[in-house]
């Protein structure tokens, strides 16, 4: 650089910074008049004003001690703690003493429930601080101590504070709400009488004693001296909000409302006022008002950070509360979690808890929650209601009982004999059961849960009359209930009254237009009837509503599988499936189901998944699952899953049962016996789970054991057709075919169902050939033409007796009901190429397409196909379907067949050694061997 140059720049630092000092000057004076006003605006309580004018201080000067100070205590009093703490640190930063910040300090800590931080700042220890503030400093300490729920230190520290001066009236009634949350009440009026002597005119020291009246039941004279504090202050707003509570306490909505009024003039923001007006509204049955007064007081408190009020019980009640009441239960369950743990594990609360936990559902959870409060308040009996129904919902009927007799013997009361006799429902206990829900709702005819349940026993039962009879008496009280009219009209139907049943819901409409389970009764009428365009034009109507709406969708799925239009069916299926929520289930199951049965395991374990993802304790989800998996060809996985099915069903008798079944069907047959013995100790006459034992011995290769536990059904059951069906299945173990037949007859003569012909046909078919298991069919058809079951079990003995014209009438019969039912289509496809009938192709790929994730149904088309000389096509559907179903031999000789023709013969070669691997009996073996001869 030259001389010159250096020069220069000399001269301009020289003139850049001449003014500095003159321009500090003004900054500071600018910064002193902003804050001398500030001052004044804090000393007349205008704290939004101080805090402008202390913010354009700092925007002059930021290092003026006093702005920082005042802005801190400005913004603690302006309910802004977070910034008052930066701003009171930066005032000690900056060299302001701690004694002149540190309690201002400690209270904005307080207030953002960082309490362990006021005990262990350096900057807040009591040590050093001059007397006043040290007392000052240690009533904050017990304050923050008291939070945590330290109430022996918090008392430590307020008598540690009051031997600094005994005179000091916050000395005495920082201790008041210490004894009274230990419910030291003797303490507790001491302290406050103390205070009181002290400062006769404290409203705060009136408000204090006039808590522990109101603590202790004192009523009247809690209301005398709540109302002398506000003599005194008018504008004490914790007496006026206590007061308030006291008449909602008192009914008294009128002067509730007056002070809830006064408390919201004074601080318009504190939301235990609207919570209040929010009680007072939903009292009033004003449910608009309610629910914006609740949001007043989610919205007032959401945007607080949790930190800020997770030491504020009332706080967070009032919060959890809120969320509860608007239905926002994700967004109360961490306000009243940290509430109770607050109150401890008798609080109230823990019943909200437990709902929530059963709405989510983890009735693990719920179950913890509600064991932990009835120890601590045995004699409640909404607990033990609650506790009984959750057990009963996981069917742990045994415990659900013993706990609804451990309330009546506290108290008889009608809802709880409700409870026990839905308890006994589930455990397989019916007589029990309607005895005790006929008591119930005999003692209390408005115990509707009651008299709704004694329906669905009776219905189930058979005994329609008695069913009609409780539902037009329930009716007759309940003129106006539009649930009730639906349930009468639904018993109406059942019992072949469509007229009645269509009547009821269209009363139940009248009621509530928008009724959605009463449009869909109707709907279900109209189906039933063979009306499909009414009902698909009903339930198009409700979709305009609301498309998302799962139960209509899936209504629409029963309604095209009833007109034998899968593949729409599916469609909506899966739409209900897919619009159903967190704790809807219904189309999910249904949707397992139909994969399952539809032969798509990989699909129906994806739709399973989705399920437990819902219900992960559930035991039908287990079972659902692990139908799956066994359709998936992973009998293991099932077996495991279905031992936790099992082992979460509790003693539920007929969950159990089906579980068992699932358990026969993998040939998990010590798990079943497992399933069996336990739904047996817990229900010894349950009478289906005797019979499946019997199956499950003669599966054993004990059939002498079985025919002995089939022998002891029948005795106990005469009537019933399971005991003869047990007798039949030990005569076929043993070869005596005319004892299975005598037993079969027996069992079909007693419940006369599709179901016991179509056993009766196929053994009789066997035995005495097909001929004689059609006659036993057609007969049953004249008198019962629509029973597509039982003409396609005539279709299998013709296809049999090589009849296969009049196969091929039944199954044409079938499709003018049901058009598109797959597995008719593949049958009748199969027929065609018995009879070489070129139709043959056309028929196998219409049922192809109408499921074509299916293996048989691939290779069905697939062989016609190759029938028909269309090669390529063949080896496309055949390769697919081999990889769906590798396991099917019968797949593997027709592919491998294909590929012999197309003249890969080691290919053609290893899928045929695959198959015969797999079965040495298949319907094609023979066929299978010859042709590996030609290739070998």
């Amino acid at each position: 650089m030259t001389s010159h140059t250096a020069l220069l720049s000399a001269l301009l630092v020289a003139l850049l910074t001449a003014g500095a000092p003159a321009a500090q000057a003004q900054d500071a004076a600018k910064a002193s008049r902003f804050y001398e006003d500030a001052l004044q605006r804090y000393e007349k309580h205008d704290i939004p004003g101080a805090i402008i004018q202390l913010k354009n201080a700092l925007q002059a000067d930021k290092s003026q001690l006093p702005v920082h100070v005042l802005l801190g205590k400005a913004l603690l009093a302006n309910s802004e703690p977070s910034a008052a703490e930066f701003e009171l640190s930066e005032a000690i930063r900056l060299g302001v003493d701690r004694a002149e910040v540190a309690v201002a300090l400690a209270m904005a800590l307080n207030a953002q429930g960082k309490q362990p931080q006021v005990l262990e700042d350096p900057r807040l220890q009591p040590t050093g601080l001059p007397p006043g503030i040290r007392q000052q400093m240690l009533l904050e300490r017990a304050l923050a101590q008291s939070d945590i729920g330290d109430t022996k230190a918090a008392l430590a520290s307020v008598m540690e504070a009051r031997a600094i001066h005994a005179g000091e009236v916050n000395a005495w009634l920082a201790e008041v709400p210490l004894r009274v949350r230990s419910r030291q009440f003797t303490e507790a009026h001491a302290a406050a009488d103390q205070a009181l002597r002290l400062a006769p005119d404290n409203a705060e020291a009136l408000y204090q004693k006039a808590s522990i009246l109101h603590a202790t039941g004192q009523v009247t004279q809690a209301l005398s001296t709540y109302e002398r504090a506000l003599k005194l202050q008018p504008k004490h707003a914790e007496s006026h909000l206590a007061r308030a509570g006291l008449l909602v306490d008192l009914n008294r909505d009128a002067d509730a409302l007056a002070e809830i009024n006064e408390l919201q003039a004074l601080k318009l923001n504190d939301p235990r006022g609207a919570y209040l007006r929010a009680v007072l509204a939903e009292r009033a049955n004003d449910k608009a008002t309610a629910r914006a007064a609740l949001k007043r007081v989610t919205d007032l408190l959401d945007p607080v950070p949790i930190e800020y009020i997770r030491y504020r019980t009332q706080l967070l009640m009032l919060n959890g509360l809120a969320h509860y009441g608007l239905g926002e239960l994700e967004k109360a369950k961490p306000f009243l979690e940290l509430a109770a743990r607050q109150q401890g594990p008798g609080s109230p609360l823990t019943k909200l808890l437990a709902q929530i936990a059963l709405n989510e559902p983890n009735v693990n959870r719920a179950v913890e929650l509600l064991d932990a409060y009835v120890k601590a308040r045995p004699g409640d009996g909404q607990a033990l209601l609650m506790l009984a129904s959750t057990h009963m919902s996981q069917g742990r009927h045994s415990r659900a009982v013993a706990l609804m007799q451990e309330a009546l013997r506290a108290k008889d009361a009608p809802e709880y004999r409700t409870a026990l006799g839905l308890s006994l429902l589930q455990s397989g206990k019916v007589a029990s059961a309607a005895d005790e829900l006929a008591k119930a709702y005999k003692a209390d005819p408005k115990q509707t849960h009651a008299g709704l349940a004694l329906i669905t026993v009776y219905l189930r039962e058979g005994q329609m009359p008695k069913a009609l009879a409780v539902a037009d008496t329930l009716a007759r009280s309940n003129p106006n209930n539009a649930t009730v009219l639906m349930v009468q009209a639904y018993a109406k139907t059942q019992s072949g009254d469509a007229a009645g049943g269509r009547l009821g819901y269209e009363k139940a409409l009248k009621l509530d237009p928008k009724l959605t389970e009463a449009q869909l009764g109707l709907a279900r009428i109209d189906a039933a009837a063979g009306n499909f365009d009414a009902a698909n034009k009903r339930l198009r109507q409700l979709l305009k509503g609301d498309e998302r709406n799962s139960d209509v969708l899936f209504e629409l799925a029963l309604l095209h599988e009833r007109q034998g239009k899968d593949d729409e069916a599916l469609k909506w299926l899966e739409s209900a499936a897919d619009a159903s929520g967190a704790r809807e289930t219904r189309a999910n199951f249904a949707l397992v189901a139909w994969q399952v049965r539809k032969g798509q395991p990989a699909r129906a374990i994806d739709a399973a998944k989705i399920l437990l993802a819902k219900l992960p304790e559930d035991v039908e989800a287990l079972q659902a699952y692990a139908s799956a998996q066994a359709a998936n060809g992973d009998p293991v996985g099932a077996k495991s899953t279905l031992t936790q099915a099992a082992r979460r069903a509790a003693f539920d008798a007929p969950r159990l049962l089906e579980v068992a079944r699932q358990q026969v069907g993998i040939k998990d047959y010590s798990g079943a016996a497992y399933s069996l013995d336990k739904a047996l100790s817990g229900t010894p006459d349950f009478m289906p789970a005797m019979a499946m034992l019997s199956s499950i011995e003669l599966a054993q290769g004990d059939a002498a054991k079985a025919e002995q536990r089939a022998k002891q059904v029948i005795q106990a059951a005469p009537k019933s057709a399971i005991g003869y069906n047990l007798l039949a299945d030990v005569a076929l173990s043993r070869a005596q075919a005319p004892a299975a037949i005598d037993a079969l007859r027996k069992a079909h003569d007693i419940d006369k169902s599709q179901a016991s012909l179509t056993r009766l046909m196929q053994v009789v078919g066997t035995h005495s050939g097909p001929k004689a298991a059609t006659e036993l069919g057609e007969a049953w058809l004249k008198r019962n033409p629509g029973d597509l079951a039982v003409r396609s079990a005539v279709a299998q003995q013709n296809l049999l007796g090589r009849d296969f014209a009049s196969a091929r009438l039944q199954y044409e019969a079938i499709l003018k009901q049901r058009p598109n039912h797959a597995e008719t289509l593949n049958n009748l496809a199969n027929v065609l190429m018995a009879t070489k009938d070129p139709g043959a192709v056309s028929m196998a790929e219409r049922a192809y397409k109408v499921d074509t994730r299916n293996p048989m149904l691939m290779d069905t088309a697939g062989w016609a196909n190759h029938l028909a000389g269309n090669g390529d096509r063949a080896l496309q559907l055949l390769r697919e379907a081999r990889l769906r179903a590798p396991d099917v031999p019968e797949i593997r000789y027709h592919l491998a067949a294909v590929l012999a023709k197309a003249g890969r013969k080691g290919e053609a070669r290893d899928e045929l050694n695959a198959a015969l691997r797999t079965s040495v009996n298949f319907a094609s073996a023979a066929d299978a061997r010859k042709l590996l001869a030609t290739l070998n």
